[in-house]
């Protein structure tokens, strides 16, 4: 029989605050370890390897958005812009100074952290709406630097060309190769954002969220953890966007603009706020939609739509779904597909019983 809550016993404070409890946790995380290590990447045609590596990417930025807003209580809606601050960061340092890849992304999402932090010391005294145009306003200022700037972006094209990341002397070039590298950084994302929000500082932030009078009540330094939040997010955002740019090959400003954070808004609301497991599946859902869209369309959408209407209802059919989803699981579902996860898990945690 699987070994569920019923049968395991915690007798130190160390076994009841372990990342994974039960055997049965432990053994799929091994499972999952496999099937991503080392069957997905040798049994799928590279076509849906870029897919995964995009869900991938995604899947770091979003895990940065939730700890600012899921766990904090921040609202953010510049966090395309802290990602461009990462992007162009790291392209400099590549392109002008032939710095190393793993120094440019450091670099990058330590820049994005102090652009994050200095974007964040409103937060102090406004919060919910107010603090949302607050950081709409960075985002539309640091578009407008990297546009104007021509030292940052490098001309009118605002692109830079960046040199594949090269690891032992070897480019990093294929989508199987790219496929291992994000692994590893979604990896580190995960296991760092779960042991973040279990720690002291990760109490503090959830005590901000749920009430920032009372925890600065009994002695929590209510603006240095809201900046860290912003700053520990923006570091994330930094490094998504460094991905994008080896990724891509390059930095280009209408990657990140304000339809990218709301892109990354999408994934914590539809995924689950407050959740590392809601960050994942709102990174899945949110990145393969508009392929499901555009598969549907040229299949069916001719039955109703001539082809040239197709591909202009595409984009337009993505942003509607994007926000009738964001509605439905804001008034059906507030904490999103996490919500559904956990709802089947605890039927089959209580399954063949009735209660």
């Amino acid at each position: 029989m699987i070994h569920r809550e019923c049968g395991v016993l915690k007798t130190t404070y160390e076994a009841d605050m372990a990342l994974y409890p039960l055997p049965i946790a432990r053994w799929a995380v091994g499972g999952f370890a496999v099937l991503f290590f080392l069957v997905l990447p040798f049994s799928v045609h590279e076509y849906y390897l870029s897919i995964v590596n995009l869900v991938s990417i995604s899947i770091v930025g979003a895990l940065g958005l939730n700890i600012l807003v899921g766990y904090t209580g921040q609202i953010s809606i510049g966090h395309g812009a802290f990602m461009s601050v990462g992007a162009y960061t790291a392209a400099n340092f590549a392109v002008r100074l032939g710095l190393p890849w793993p120094v440019n992304l450091l670099l990058g999402g330590l820049m994005a952290a102090l652009v994050g932090a200095v974007v964040g010391v409103p937060s102090l005294r406004i919060k919910g709406l107010y603090l949302a145009i607050a950081t709409l306003a960075g985002q539309l200022i640091i578009e407008w630097t990297i546009n104007h700037v021509t030292f940052i972006s490098g001309g009118v094209q605002a692109s830079i060309q960046v040199p594949r990341p090269e690891l032992f002397g070897v480019p990093i070039a294929s989508q199987r190769q790219m496929y291992f590298l994000l692994l590893a950084f979604v990896v580190v994302a995960l296991v760092g954002t779960m042991n973040l929000v279990r720690s002291r500082i990760g109490r503090a932030f959830i005590a901000i969220r749920d009430h920032d009078i009372a925890a600065e009540i009994i002695g929590i330094n209510i603006f240095r953890y809201k900046l860290l939040a912003f700053a520990i997010s923006s570091f994330y955002a930094g490094v998504t966007g460094v991905l994008y740019t080896y990724y891509l090959g390059i930095a280009n400003y209408e990657q990140f603009q304000i339809v990218t954070s709301i892109d990354y808004l999408a994934m914590i609301i539809i995924g689950g706020l407050g959740s590392v497991l809601g960050s994942i599946f709102g990174a899945i859902f949110v990145t393969l939609l508009p392929i499901l869209i555009r598969y549907a369309m040229e299949g069916f959408g001719g039955l109703v739509f001539s082809q040239g209407a197709v591909l202009n209802i595409i984009p337009n059919l993505r942003l509607i779904l994007f926000g009738g989803l964001i509605i439905f699981f804001l008034v059906v579902e507030p904490e999103g597909l996490n919500r559904l996860w956990r709802n089947i898990r605890n039927y089959f945690r209580l399954w063949p019983f009735a209660y």
